[in-house]
């Protein structure tokens, strides 16, 4: 019988082995009469409460955003073998990818420095926001009860303001790698509905892993949007200004967080790459139109998130010629896509349906991922395995990126 399997119960037979042992000295084994069952399977697959009818097109979210009643099991990742210790003083360089854009290079890690993963509150990030909702002019938090206000979301649910959209927190991420002295990247990181950063951002998606593991000297800011809900809604994104002034709040916080104050000024000046994930597609767009940064933003990859706001990411596309946008998506946004793919190539703008080619300035990819591949798990599986640590590496090829990149507009400066 295979090792783990459950042995049907034999409860006279398990008596006789039992009296037999007594006969049997001591020196030997005694045999295991049974095994412990295997624990109950959670249930899977179970349709979200929520869904977003009169806004996105059939298919809608269902099957793809957990219940409350639906466990998430991190991914879990295989642990390196420590390699053999050697004196520091005869320890080989590691290889870094300079201005997370450009061949390797070798160079020695900073020294007396960990990698650094933690929650920073930041006045800037999405929430809380009292404001009106670009959509319609209304205030946000459109529902009072007492007291206690709320924001009825295009489903019809209602999410409470001190439960929703009152978390502040942005997670910060410092590979040990990272090294402020050489041109840099700072990717933003746009989590979707039914979102944490710590059970999905972090443990689940992997995204500060697929940062260090890309191997670019690149840092990540992933604010907390709607806190486990089934709402896009952008907050303080949806404010003239709102991303940058996110920046620049997060350069002291990241100054201090590398260990030297003085780099403020570059984090201050750093290239951007945003990263979209479903619902992220929100606070992505409006961040492109009216976020003020647009002279730092080097590359967009939206995953599995073209379901509105075509125009905005079609006018970015259209005035940024040196930046580099990617849409990779599956059946669920297939029809969006499409149809932003059309508006460029009316444009006269080359889109390539390929992650094969090299990643140039001015690149525009839509990839359309196999069947199977599910949208949870898409910042962890699209394409390929792991797609926001392959879009770095494929930068750091770039040299061209590279030069651009390490070059900060003087209207960010």
């Amino acid at each position: 019988m295979a090792p783990g399997a459950t042995r049907p119960a034999r409860p006279f037979r398990c008596r006789r082995v039992a009296a037999a042992c007594l006969l049997i000295p001591l020196a030997l084994p005694l045999a295991q009469c049974g095994k412990a069952p295997n624990p109950e399977m959670v249930a899977a697959n179970t349709q979200a409460t929520d869904t977003f009818e009169d806004r996105f097109p059939a298919p809608q979210f269902r099957d793809r955003f957990p219940s409350e009643k639906e466990s998430l099991v991190p991914f879990q990742r295989t642990a390196a073998v420590a390699p053999a210790q050697v004196p520091a003083a005869k320890a080989a360089p590691s290889p870094v990818r300079i201005a997370s854009i450009s061949p390797t290079l070798t160079l020695p890690r900073p020294a007396e420095r960990d990698e650094l993963t933690t929650l920073v509150s930041m006045k800037s990030s999405a929430f809380p926001y009292f404001g009106t909702n670009p959509r319609n002019d209304a205030p946000f938090l459109n529902v009072g009860n007492g007291e206690r206000r709320g924001h009825r979301s295009l489903s019809g649910r209602v999410y409470w303001q001190n439960e929703t959209y009152n978390d502040s927190r942005v997670l910060v991420h410092v590979p040990e790698s990272f090294d402020a002295a050489k041109p840099g990247v700072i990717v933003v990181f746009f989590h979707g509905n039914g979102a944490t950063l710590e059970r999905d951002v972090r443990d689940r998606q992997l995204v500060p892993q697929q940062i260090t593991e890309s191997g670019v000297n690149a840092v990540l800011l992933a604010p907390q949007m709607a806190v486990d809900a089934a709402d896009s809604s952008a907050g303080k994104f949806w404010q003239p200004g709102g991303f940058k002034r996110f920046l620049d709040e997060s350069a002291s916080h990241l100054a201090r967080l590398y260990g030297d104050p003085k780099s403020a000024q570059v984090f201050a000046n750093m290239p951007v790459v945003i990263v979209g994930y479903s619902g992220g597609f929100l606070p992505t767009a409006w961040s492109l139109e009216v976020g003020g940064a647009t002279g730092r933003i080097r590359g967009v990859l939206l995953l599995d998130a073209v379901y509105g706001e075509l125009d905005k990411f079609a006018s970015w596309i259209e005035k940024n010629r040196t930046g580099f946008f990617i849409s990779s998506y599956t059946r669920y946004t297939r029809q969006r896509d499409r149809e932003l793919m059309s508006m460029l190539r009316g444009k006269g703008i080359a889109v390539s349906e390929s992650m094969d080619e090299p990643l140039r300035p001015g690149s525009v990819v839509f990839v359309q991922t196999r069947d199977g591949i599910t949208h949870r798990s898409y910042v962890t599986q699209a394409w390929t395995e792991f797609p926001i640590r392959n879009v770095l590496t494929k930068m750091a090829a770039t040299p061209a990126l590279t030069r651009y990149a390490s070059a900060p507009s003087s209207a960010n400066r």
